[in-house]
């Protein structure tokens, strides 16, 4: 029989010779699909395409096939040729424009709810053949991808751990890079990229740590930053060993960083070995003449060895008195125990300059208990030349109160010596933080301080900070020392005003005061008649709800 058959305007005609009814129209002819076993001749002729007419050639169908994967999600074809055409080419790199639109439709995807192909999961991802920063960049993409942490499955944040374990060398400065990038991660909506890469570099920090601190030393991101803090902590020799190098570099920025970090690491240091690279780091910038804006931090480092302290200790005294930035309080804090009165007649330039604050905290953190008294002392002069610093004196009393036991039995002899004889502005701060509440724990020693201020104290001021600060307490307390600070201010005609004047205040500004004086008054009349004056019962009558006991 005649098979052939004509086409005309999309209609398959019968074969000749075949009788059909008049008028009757042709079906359309059945479309046979290729079947899926026949895959491997499709990326053949893909292949081929690429072979014959350039890559260009293959990179637009691969875009077509994106775009039909985007529009049918469950296209079999689409999803096996994309994943199968890429993981054969000899070199993924000139189709990275498709593979960018293909990582940003699979983030799409997943903000859609909709299913990632498998065949394009994690593992096609790393088996590409890619240069390692194309393979990172799209990486950095791809983590937008991953489900939530209770979905089971491959993650491509784990794929970019993978990568990082198998080349801990090469992988970390394309790492960094994901530092600038912000972005939440849906799966992690408490992390983003950069946060996960600096996990990422800190869980493997074991595998290379000196190919860690190069890559974060080239970034200056400010997370690469503090990574380098954390692994000062975290690994000294590591960071050592970096500085060593960093110091000896021709890059003036380099070398900045080694000094930075040197004084980070500085405490750091476990032994001799650790302790050695520093001195040897500080002495290759302290050579440099075109480095003198370092010297004060390589003098920090040496004067902390104390293999080297002595040799160099006066010139850093000399540059720590004249307000060298880079010699912080700090590094001059060890040599207090070696030599006391250079280091102390230092320190009481410094608390002239600037930064007399962190100088002052430094100084008073670090003070053994020999020298709680003289560093007392040098405070109470240096308030009194300075006024101002009243406040820092007084928020570093109320916090190293709270510090525990060791940090308070310092703390004893250095408070017991700025009382005895300190400026009136500096003891009305004082007054007020004894005179607190504080914690359980603070509490005795609070008491025992302000007991041995009230038993010399006779300055009003000084006794009624006293009696603001115990206003606010709870329990029975307040009424004790409201009536020993009344006990003594009512000595003079004008402290009975005072007194009589700051109650009134406190009873209608604190709330629940007028309340328990009037019932002070109630209990004991005969024990407050002599101190609450007119004003006080006035102010406490209408917030009490009744008249005080004449």
């Amino acid at each position: 029989p005649d098979t052939r058959a004509r086409s005309t305007a999309g209609l398959r005609l019968p074969p000749a010779g075949r009788r059909t009814a008049p008028d009757a129209e042709a079906a359309p002819p059945a479309v046979t699909p290729v079947p899926h076993h026949r895959l491997g001749v499709v990326v053949e002729a893909l292949l081929f395409l690429a072979r014959r007419h350039g890559n260009r050639g293959l990179s637009s169908r691969l875009t077509d096939l994106v775009h039909a994967l985007d529009a049918g999600p469950g296209s079999w074809w689409a999803a096996r040729l994309l994943g199968e055409t890429l993981a054969r080419v000899a070199d993924a790199t000139p189709y990275t424009d498709v593979l960018r639109l293909l990582a940003d439709r699979l983030v799409a995807w997943r903000e859609q709810r909709r299913d990632v192909p498998t065949e394009l999961g994690p593992a096609f991802w790393t088996a590409l053949r890619l240069p390692l920063e194309t393979r990172c960049a799209l990486l950095r993409r791809l983590v937008h991808a991953d489900g939530p942490p209770c979905e089971n499955g491959p993650r491509f944040l784990d794929a970019a751990a993978r990568l990082l374990a198998a080349d801990p060398v090469a992988v970390p400065p394309y790492l960094v890079r994901w530092f600038e990038d912000e972005r939440t991660l849906s799966a992690t909506p408490h992390a983003t990229v950069a946060t996960a890469a600096q996990a990422l570099l800190y869980t493997h920090r074991h595998a290379a740590p000196d190919a860690l601190t190069e890559a974060l030393a080239d970034s200056g991101h400010r997370r690469a930053d503090q990574l380098l803090t954390v692994l000062t902590e975290e690994e000294p020799a590591a960071m050592c060993r970096a500085v060593d190098r960093w110091a000896k570099d021709e890059r003036p920025a380099r070398r900045a960083t080694a000094v930075a970090h040197g004084l980070r690491v500085a405490p750091y240091a476990r032994d001799d070995t650790d302790r050695t690279l520093l001195r040897y780091a500080a002495l290759a910038v302290l050579v440099r003449t075109d480095d003198r804006d370092l010297h004060g931090g390589a003098l920090a480092l040496l004067v902390r060895d104390p293999n080297s302290r002595d040799h160099h200790l006066p010139r850093a005294l000399e540059r720590f008195g004249a307000g060298d930035p880079h010699l912080p309080p700090s590094a001059l804090t060890p040599a207090l125990d070696t030599h006391p009165e250079p280091v102390l007649d230092a320190f009481r330039t410094r608390l002239g300059g600037a930064d007399a604050g962190e100088t002052f905290r430094a100084l008073a953190d670090a003070a053994p208990p020999a020298l709680a008294r003289p560093v007392a002392a040098l405070v109470r002069e240096t308030v009194a030349r300075r006024p101002e610093l009243t406040g820092h004196v007084a928020a570093y009393a109320e916090g190293r109160l709270e510090r525990g036991p060791a940090a308070r039995a310092v703390l004893r002899t250095l408070l017991t010596g700025l009382l005895d004889g300190g400026p009136q502005p500096l003891r009305v701060s004082l007054a007020g933080v004894l005179a607190g509440p504080g914690t359980p724990d603070s509490r005795p020693l609070r008491r025992e301080l302000l007991d041995t201020l009230l038993a010399r104290e006779s300055d009003a001021a000084v006794l009624e900070a006293v009696l603001r600060a115990a206003a606010r307490n709870t329990g029975p307390e307040p009424r004790v020392l409201v009536h020993r600070t009344g006990l003594l201010l009512v000595r003079t005609p004008e402290g009975a005003t005072r007194f009589d004047r700051c109650l009134a205040d406190l009873a209608r500004q604190v709330p629940g005061f007028a309340a328990a004086l009037a019932g002070w008054l109630t209990d004991a009349p005969r024990e407050w008649a002599a101190l609450v004056g007119p004003a006080t019962r006035r102010a406490i009558e209408d917030p009490a709800g009744a008249g005080a006991p004449a």
